[in-house]
């Protein structure tokens, strides 16, 4: 992996300097915008639309549209003087119980590495952090945005997590929110059965992405000359009340895990 930011952790009066990493990476089936007609790639050119010309990408820059239309150009000279004291740190401002951060808050992942000047100072934050329960509530500047920020522990790793700002969240508003809904008691009980009987410890490589696997399939025939695969047809659905519903999907969870279980290998007893 290559580093893409480097700096400091600042703690209380503790300097730690490290580097951070992307932890996660997207791994979608990329497409070419084509020609439909001879599969020609489709090329896009920077067009100015005062003088129609074409414009260099050394020459662009970024502006800001004010609301009469005007625009204020501003460039990478005036994003270096703005005043961002956290551009090669991570503040630590202080720490929270985990469970207070609530995850729609949760933007993107980054590795924490130490410089190994710091590795023992990074050792002790870590393992206090560990220790504590709670994470460090942090405020860093990545690509020219100041961003809030969590610091975690991750097998043997500090993990920074950006947050969005509280005015980047959406407030939901919905009419049925606004509604007295009633659910009954039985059809309660039953729904929380359901749940228990779907109930297992979270293990993501168990999960994968039929939709990725069905395009790499469907790309695969193509280029092979062969018929596409057919798509599995999922059963009608019939009308059925609630109840019905949560009856029939506990019928069938419960199947599933009795199955599951005769499955499994029988545990092998301890020699004495």
């Amino acid at each position: 992996m290559r580093s893409m930011w480097k700096g400091a952790i600042s703690f209380g009066l503790v300097m730690i300097p490290v580097k951070l990493y992307t932890a996660t990476e997207q791994r979608d089936v990329t497409f070419r915008q084509v020609h439909a007609a001879d599969g020609g790639r489709i090329r896009f050119r920077r067009i100015c639309e005062l003088d129609g010309e074409e414009v260099r990408y050394a020459d662009v820059a970024k502006g800001y549209e004010l609301e009469d239309g005007r625009m204020v150009v501003l460039t990478d000279e005036d994003f270096a003087q703005l005043p961002l004291p956290t551009t090669r740190s991570i503040e630590v401002l202080n720490f929270s119980p985990a469970e207070q951060i609530d995850p729609i808050l949760m933007n993107r992942s980054y590795y924490v590495e130490p410089e190994q000047a710091g590795t023992r100072a990074y050792a002790l934050l870590r393992d206090a952090l560990e220790r504590s329960g709670r994470v460090a509530v942090a405020r860093v500047a990545l690509r020219q945005r100041e961003a809030l920020a969590t610091l975690r522990t991750r097998d043997g790793l500090l993990v920074l997590e950006t947050l969005l700002w509280p005015d980047e969240v959406r407030q939901p508003d919905f009419a049925f929110l606004d509604e007295d809904i009633e659910t009954r008691s039985q059809e309660l009980k039953m729904a929380t059965s359901l749940i228990d009987s779907m109930t297992v410890d979270f293990d993501p490589e168990q999960y994968h992405d039929s939709y990725r696997e069905a395009l790499e399939e469907l790309v695969a025939a193509k280029v092979a000359g062969q018929a596409p695969p057919e798509p599995a047809q999922a059963p009608a659905a019939e009308p059925v009340s609630l109840m019905d519903a949560l009856q029939a999907s506990l019928d069938a969870a419960t199947k599933d895990r009795a199955g599951a279980a005769a499955k499994r290998p029988p545990r092998k007893r301890a020699s004495a």
